[in-house]
């Protein structure tokens, strides 16, 4: 069996289409699907199915794909191994990371990543749902996603996860609130305000609905924004009040709104890397997560 023949395999079950796979890989879908052919002839079973106009794999096809990991992560181990005593480290690592754990970790990590000269950093800003982080993983060798407070997203069984930090969230009100002299608030002193909010089941939303269902009361959100410095204008401004993670706005707080804890609610969000284990086994990677890792430590 050729490597690259189980790839496919891997990635089909991974994109769920070859014209998906084909645009991953940098190839044409006829040169795809003629490599798929050539693999079933060889194993002798059918490894795809006609499903509509599309394809997906059989389960001799999903064993395969499965089978695919664990030899892409020994090759990766070996490698990982070999570079380790040479004494160096190489290579490209792709990095997605959200918006606002990007302003918090990556400035640091750059810094740190001067050690590793070896290193070509990629970064991309990727904000996605908590339940769609894991997919990004099939595009990037580190993934930073956020989450609820116990909550679990499908599809992490497969993956490789490294928690970084926990980072409480609090309520932010404009200066001149009424509560803004409180030293905490709870889900009924504030439910009733207009509420900048993010995209429908990210992690802060998660929250604003935990609150409403405590207090029996819906969140009347006004606007909806992955952007927190927008968010923190918009407060500032006197637009409504929002959920803000504690570590990443605590700084340009001071003269523009106030940060004040959540009562009768466990309210913070999980950030945790991410990683398919073949990715993960690689050495330039490892060196990454390790900074990464200590970025965090001293972030949280």
């Amino acid at each position: 069996m050729d490597l690259n023949q189980l790839a496919l395999l891997r990635e089909l079950a991974e994109r769920g289409s070859v014209t998906e796979v084909a645009y991953a890989l940098g190839k044409t879908p006829s040169a795809v699907s003629q490599q798929l052919r050539t693999l079933q002839r060889q194993m002798g079973t059918a490894l795809v199915e006609r499903v509509g106009r599309g394809v997906r794999l059989t389960d001799a096809g999903y064993a395969l794909a499965e089978s695919s990991v664990r030899v892409a992560t020994a090759m990766a181990e070996a490698e990982a191994t070999w570079s380790a005593f040479q004494g160096g480290a190489s290579g490209t690592v792709r990095l997605a990371v959200f918006y606002s754990a990007a302003e918090l970790l990556v400035p640091g990590l750059l810094t740190r990543m001067r050690a590793h000269p070896g290193i070509t950093l990629e970064i991309s800003d990727r904000d996605v749902s908590q339940d769609d982080f894991a997919a990004l993983t099939s595009d990037f060798d580190i993934v930073v996603a956020h989450r609820s407070d116990d909550v679990l997203p499908p599809d992490r069984e497969r993956l490789t996860v490294v928690p970084l930090l926990r980072e409480p969230l609090d309520v932010a009100l404009p200066i001149g609130h009424p509560l803004a002299s409180h030293q905490k608030v709870s889900p009924a002193d504030v439910i009733h305000e207009d509420w900048i909010g993010v995209p429908v089941d990210f992690p802060l939303d998660r929250v604003l609905q935990a609150m409403s269902a405590q207090v029996g009361a819906p969140a009347r959100v006004v606007h909806r924004t992955t952007h927190l410095p927008l968010t923190e204008k918009l407060v500032a401004a006197g637009h409504g009040v929002a959920l803000l993670p504690r570590n990443t706005s605590l700084e340009r707080a001071p003269g523009r709104y106030v940060l004040l804890p959540l009562t009768d609610l466990r309210a913070g969000r999980r950030i945790e890397v991410l990683m398919s284990p073949d990715r993960a086994a690689r050495r330039a990677v490892g060196l990454v997560l390790d900074e990464l890792v200590a970025e965090a430590a001293i972030s949280g």
